[in-house]
């Protein structure tokens, strides 16, 4: 029997990299999958790893009118050509373009997934700009799928979709963690020590950990202005900066750029293919966002045993209970930030509890494999029985 075609869109290959890692391969057992994102060299080495087909589509993550017409119809031609059963997208340029090309196409399936609002942070005739084509996206889409309750919440409060077309699978996450490799067993504590001391990291401090990219709406300005403020009192404390620092969509303020230069105890180490030994150093994991779908990082944090001190937003208030697993604080909150980074700092006993059910709470809930199983599931219930 043939096997039923399932194209997988994003934005930036990055996101097929990172946010959907071994998922493509995994449902390549049961379709044949195509990959559709731009640079076409990244996009290529993504899937010879996860063993699938792919088609090149250069999509920009700004509000470019022509190019995204251009990209419509370039889908749509790709889509007319390939004939899949579902079109699944992800990130919201992918989704306005593919739930537009799926629909003009006739893709029986257009899904789309949900991981994060950015719309949320704008205001004027840029939000309703982006309300409308949040809106179009789902219009388009026979479902819609936010990555997380919360997400789901909003969604619905803001009446982008009907009820019924909205669903979150499983307890949420767009892709699950392994957490086979996020293992702090792996990382011994001589191999830590031997990285602080390539960093040039003092071996008794405390470290705090950011992981993920160094732009304002992650919450680096307050992060960095809770770590200076800390530091004056507290010697032995170190802030690693794990990501790429990106300054054209959403730069942070110049003296946050000075100090993460200039402060003796900040470690800014740019983009590392592999996160995990600045976990397996760390004590604990600040992510101060101001938005998330449902955040890997929370979840890899977790897994690798640390407690997280993450704002009271959808996705990070659902990986993390405060004062079990870790600290929940006010989004945008610099003093609030630095008072929970005190209290994990000074209170070893409560840190020690909150590391030993991290990892359980990640194993029980958002184990990839049963992450994988549970979108292939919605995909089978979708598709008509022959």
């Amino acid at each position: 029997m043939k096997q039923k075609k399932l194209i997988r869109l994003t934005t930036v290959p990055i996101s097929l990299d990172k946010l959907l890692e071994g998922q493509l391969r995994f449902m390549n057992d049961h379709f044949e999958v195509i990959a559709i994102s731009g640079d076409e060299q990244y996009l290529k080495k993504i899937t010879q790893r996860e063993g699938v087909r792919y088609r090149t589509l250069e999509l920009t993550r700004k509000i470019t009118p022509l190019n995204d017409l251009i990209a419509v119809y370039k889908l749509y031609r790709i889509l007319r050509d390939e004939q899949p059963e579902i079109i699944h997208t992800h990130t919201p340029k992918a989704g306005i373009v593919g739930m537009l090309a799926g629909k003009m196409a006739r893709v029986p399936l257009r899904l789309h997934t949900v991981a994060g609002l950015p719309l949320l942070e704008t205001s004027g005739l840029k939000r309703i700009v982006l309300n409308t084509v949040e809106r179009l996206t789902y219009k388009c889409a026979t479902g819609v799928y936010p990555n997380a309750f919360g997400l789901s919440k909003i969604i619905k409060d803001l009446q982008f979709a009907p009820h019924n077309k909205l669903k979150v699978i499983g307890n949420g996450s767009s892709n699950g963690i392994d957490t086979a490799y996020f293992n702090p067993e792996d990382f011994s504590l001589e191999k830590s020590n031997e990285l602080k001391q390539k960093l040039g990291i003092p071996q008794q401090d405390f470290i705090f950990v950011f992981v993920g990219r160094l732009v304002s709406d992650k919450g680096i300005n307050e992060l960095i202005t809770a770590f200076i403020n800390l530091a004056q009192s507290e010697s032995k404390v170190s802030l690693v900066l794990v990501g790429p620092l990106e300054t054209d969509l959403d730069p942070l303020a110049p003296q946050t750029l000075s100090a993460i230069e200039d402060h003796p105890k900040i470690f800014k180490l740019g983009y590392q293919d592999d996160v995990r030994p600045y976990y397996a150093f760390a004590k604990a994991l600040c992510f101060p966002s101001y938005r998330e779908g449902f955040p890997n990082v929370v979840l890899q944090a977790g897994a690798m045993g640390l407690p997280s001190i993450v704002t009271d937003i959808n996705g990070c208030n659902e990986i993390v209970e405060d004062g079990y697993n870790g600290l929940i604080i006010p989004p945008k909150n610099a003093e609030a930030l630095q008072k929970a980074m005190e209290k994990l700092l000074h209170n070893e006993s409560l840190r020690s509890k909150m590391s030993k059910v991290s990892r359980s709470k990640i194993t029980d809930n958002y184990e990839r494999k049963v992450v994988h199983n549970a979108i292939l599931s919605e995909y089978q219930r979708l598709l008509p029985n022959e």
